[in-house]
């Protein structure tokens, strides 16, 4: 049970104690004893039941799950060709897993400012930090890979810059609010040199996971020529004609994760959210004048019933008075 008093409780006390004085210390009730000491505990009970309103007394209700709403979340996600490599679940392209995964994420971290940024040859803000779910889940749906036609190699350290600049420029305008990263793709480097490591401060990300996608098996790819249209034939291996295939990485995922100072997490079809999201410290970030005001709204209030004991007891008065002077006039009436 949690308790919200419509004023400070010294202020209260004070009221409910004058109250409490007035009823017993009022030298009319004096002149019929008997009837006055009822009236008095009746009163008495509509004092305390009053006082007791005043504090508004609640217990849990529907609670809204608002303890994010203090973080910031940014999504890192591949779009790079290999995205679309068909080993995830029942053959379907890795991006439904990514897809998936941005949604259950939200879904556990309700309230919080979401934003996406893509990299394949460059890295790209898809979505600046928003509240807006639906904006979220737009940017989502349209997530797309490059052209395979045009790419020409793609670190997985592309997003570094981007994502540095993003979390400064956050920790300057909000410190109070968390940072969250969670980066999305199969770990394949196919830029000729060696990834660079991410440098960015690990004061910078307050939690987060990197989530790998895709098989040791690999999978094959569409050929996409263009971000909105994909083809049905697959990218062929200029090694051999063969459908080229697409294999996670997920040494250099563990290595993304080392450096970021996050958890790596392989993804399968039909995997819980759970792992992904525990690491995060809500009670930390899970604090602002928002969520506390969405609390209030989910209190279930027991105040009022004792208003309608206070109501009863009114009533019962008024009623009792109504009777006293009726029959006072009927005394005075002069017989026939």
């Amino acid at each position: 049970m949690s308790l919200l008093p419509v004023v400070p409780w010294p202020l209260l006390l004070v009221l409910v104690v004058a109250g409490l004085a007035a009823v017993w210390w009022n030298p009319s009730s004096r002149t019929v004893p008997g009837e006055s000491r009822a009236t008095h505990w009746r009163l008495t009970a509509a004092v305390l039941l009053l006082g007791g309103a005043a504090v508004r007394p609640a217990v849990p209700g529907e609670q809204v799950d608002t303890t994010a709403a203090n973080l910031n979340v940014y999504f890192v996600v591949d779009t790079t060709s290999s995205i679309i490599a068909e080993d995830y679940g029942d053959e379907r392209p890795r991006i439904e897993g990514v897809a998936t995964d941005i949604a259950a994420i939200a879904a556990d971290l309700p309230g919080a400012r979401y934003s996406i940024v893509t990299f394949d040859q460059d890295a790209r803000v898809r979505l600046p930090l928003t509240t807006d779910t639906t904006a979220l889940d737009a940017a989502v749906e349209t997530l797309l890979p490059e052209s395979y036609e045009v790419s020409r190699g793609t670190s997985v350290s592309q997003a570094n810059d981007r994502l540095k600049t993003l979390l400064e420029q956050a920790d300057a305008r909000s410190p109070e609010r968390g940072r969250v990263v969670f980066y999305l793709g199969d770990g394949e480097q196919t830029a000729p040199e060696a990834p660079a490591p991410f440098d960015i401060d690990r004061r910078l990300v307050n939690g987060g996971a990197v989530l790998g996608y895709g098989t040791a098996e690999g999978g094959r790819m569409k050929a996409t020529r263009s971000r909105f249209d994909t083809s049905r034939t697959y990218i062929k291996d200029p090694a051999t004609g063969e459908d080229a295939r697409s294999v996670i990485d997920e040494d250099t995922l563990q290595a993304v994760g080392n450096q970021l100072g996050l958890p790596y997490l392989h993804r399968e079809s039909g995997d819980a959210i759970d792992p992904a999201v525990e690491g995060i410290d809500l009670e930390r970030f899970g604090t602002s004048e928002q969520i506390e005001k969405q609390k209030v709204l989910a209190r279930r209030e027991l105040y009022w019933p004792l208003l309608i004991g206070v109501a009863g007891i009114a009533a019962w008065e008024v009623g009792a008075s109504v009777t006293a002077l009726v029959q006072t006039r009927r005394r005075k009436e002069p017989g026939p």
